[in-house]
């Protein structure tokens, strides 16, 4: 499958641009205030978008890091929301558009998980396969975001192995959000704190800084930041694949 560029400045990195994370929860009747008290009980720094078009998105900062306590991810925080609200769950993370990770829940049910190159991962292992990992799960994806007609082409596109130095993980993404029907401004979250490319103003997303709002947020952030900058979250696969010895099984080291 050939990917068309994105050109508008500012949205993606290119091969080795920015780095963002979304949970796409697929509902707009989800209990606002419901949302922001879990968010806010796990001291979690982001974005809440308004709810348009059946789902609500709420964006991670700093995206492909720790946003929220206990270490969480994006993904680990799409999962406390998707088990406390009973909804179906999206959670997408880009990682400097070289990694891009998917998973999605049914409540308290994970019901697929895909990562486009697990040896992205900070401090990832040298022999760590680079072939994505979870692509059957793309059926359940495309059934999650109600349109399950749309499983084999988004098989096609999660399986595709990328021209690295012309095509961004932003750019499939962008393919696959839309494939979805599902908010395709999400690959241009990066922007923030500024206004969001083709999505929402800042101005009409709540934003969080270590659960709260306003000053509080303003005066707590910055020492919570500076701690979470030294973790990273867990993987999005936990025990990938790995390479073979590429020839070198058997021989010792003293050989060489």
């Amino acid at each position: 499958m050939a990917y068309l560029p994105i050109s508008t400045p500012g949205e993606v990195g290119g091969p080795d641009g920015y780095s963002y994370g979304a949970l796409v929860l697929m509902t707009d009747a989800a209990d606002a205030a419901a949302l922001e008290r879990i968010l806010r009980v796990i001291r979690f720094t982001g974005w809440i978008a308004p709810a348009s078009s059946g789902t609500q998105v709420v964006i991670g900062d700093p995206g492909a890091g720790v946003v929220a306590a206990e270490r969480r991810g994006i993904v680990e925080v799409a999962a406390l929301v998707a088990a406390k609200l009973e909804c179906a769950v999206l959670a997408v993370r880009v990682r400097r558009d070289r990694q891009l990770g998917l998973v999605a829940w049914r409540g308290a049910e994970e019901v697929g998980r895909y990562d486009s190159d697990p040896s992205a991962e900070p401090g990832a292992d040298d022999d760590i396969g680079t072939e994505p990992v979870g692509v059957a799960a793309a059926p359940e994806f495309a059934a999650l975001a109600g349109v399950p007609e749309a499983g084999e082409k988004l098989t096609e596109i999660l399986d595709e192995e990328l021209e690295r130095d012309s095509v961004s993980e932003s750019e499939r993404l962008r393919v696959i959000l839309r494939l979805l029907s599902l908010p395709d401004w999400i690959v241009a979250a990066s922007s923030l704190p500024r206004d969001i490319p083709t999505g929402p103003r800042a101005a009409e997303l709540v934003r969080l800084r270590a659960g709260m709002r306003g000053a509080q947020g303003v005066w707590r952030n910055p020492a919570v930041r500076r701690l979470r900058r030294r973790w990273t979250p867990p993987p999005i696969i936990a025990d990938p694949p790995r390479e073979s010895g590429q020839g070198m099984e058997g021989i010792e080291p003293w050989m060489f």
